[in-house]
């Protein structure tokens, strides 16, 4: 007879218990303070500037007529152009100090250019304009060199290249009447310039390539946080590049498409206009440290300083120096308010 080995009992599987609710894991959820929040830095200046255009119209009748509005909007479009550029810059965590002399510099240009032709005089702008952004990203991304200093560098060479070229603004260079390049800056459609609908055309193009594009996504991701783009294989050293360069040719072209307006190459616009390029970023609700921000909120920004500025025209007691009075509080405001969200989000 054969030994025979018993075998093993099966394992017992144990009955599955009845009338045991299951309990889904919990899900992370912001608190409403942090989503209120969120929503107050996006949709906030759009807000006040509904509310500031309300009372403006109650008080001062003119102020809500369409020629008004024309005339704010196309003032406005060629700040609203130059915004956009530093929109990505700041996101990316940089500043950009040079647009306002850019700024200026294209505007010259353009006009010397216009003689030639239409396509020379916005070429000859956007290509020098460029090649100063070109240089301002080179400078920070390869030789990891502050945007401040370089930026700062560049806004006095710029400025420099401006008085040389127009023999320390004693040669003025006019526009040809009646030229095609004339017509870009001082036609209109519906009553509503062409400046205003390159404006326009370049947010819904910058709208789509931040929140459309990888391109959009590495800019973000830059701004948050350099060292981590970096371990992500994100290209940012190129990201960086490429948004100083972008910077540089729509400040090039919004002083093209101002000298098409002025029928002249004027030497003494842009200053200052950095400063207020960038309180309308900030006040649209882009952080200062980079990370967050958008291109709609810097649209209703630069609209907010143009309101103020017609506002205080249509006032006519106070001159203009009270706009800066007036966008260096709101400034103030914004940046406090932005620490206060910021911090009430890392504690929720």
């Amino acid at each position: 007879m054969k030994n025979t080995t018993p075998a093993a009992p099966a394992p017992q599987v144990p009955a599955p218990l009845k009338n045991t609710p299951s309990r889904p894991r919990p899900r992370p959820d912001r608190s409403t303070g942090s989503r209120i929040g969120e929503l107050v830095q996006r949709q906030g200046v759009l807000a006040v500037l509904l509310t500031v255009i309300l009372i403006a119209s109650f008080v001062y009748p003119t102020f809500a007529s369409l020629d008004n509005a024309r005339g704010v909007t196309v003032q406005a479009s060629f700040l609203a152009i130059v915004a956009l550029g530093m929109t990505l810059v700041i996101i990316t965590g940089g500043i950009d100090l040079s647009v306002g002399s850019v700024f200026a510099l294209g505007g010259v240009l353009a006009a010397w250019a216009s003689q030639w032709g239409f396509f020379p005089a916005l070429l000859v702008p956007l290509i020098v304009c460029g090649a100063i952004g070109l240089l301002n990203g080179l400078l920070i991304a390869r030789a990891d060199m502050a945007p401040f200093i370089v930026t700062l560098a560049t806004l006095l060479a710029a400025r420099g290249m401006l008085l040389a070229f127009t023999d320390e603004g004693a040669t003025t260079y006019l526009v040809p009447k009646d030229s095609a390049f004339a017509e870009l800056g001082q036609g209109s459609v519906g009553g509503f310039g062409y400046p205003i609908l390159v404006a326009l055309v370049l947010f819904g193009a910058g709208g789509l390539l931040l929140q459309r594009t990888s391109f959009g996504q590495s800019v973000f991701a830059v701004g948050g946080s350099s060292d981590a783009a970096t371990l992500m294989g994100l290209p940012v050293a190129r990201t960086k590049i490429l948004v100083y360069t972008l910077s540089g040719l729509l400040a090039g072209l919004a002083g093209a498409l101002n000298a098409a307006r002025l029928s002249s190459g004027v030497t003494i616009v842009g200053v200052g206009m950095e400063l207020d390029a960038i309180s309308a970023v900030v006040i649209g609700g882009t952080l200062l440290i980079g990370g967050a921000g958008s291109i709609s909120g810097t649209l209703w920004g630069v609209l907010l300083l143009a309101v103020i500025q017609n506002l205080i025209n249509q006032i006519g007691s106070l001159n203009s120096s009270y706009q800066s009075v007036v966008s260096g509080g709101f400034l103030i405001v914004v940046v406090v308010a932005q620490r206060y969200l910021a911090r009430s989000r890392r504690t929720t």
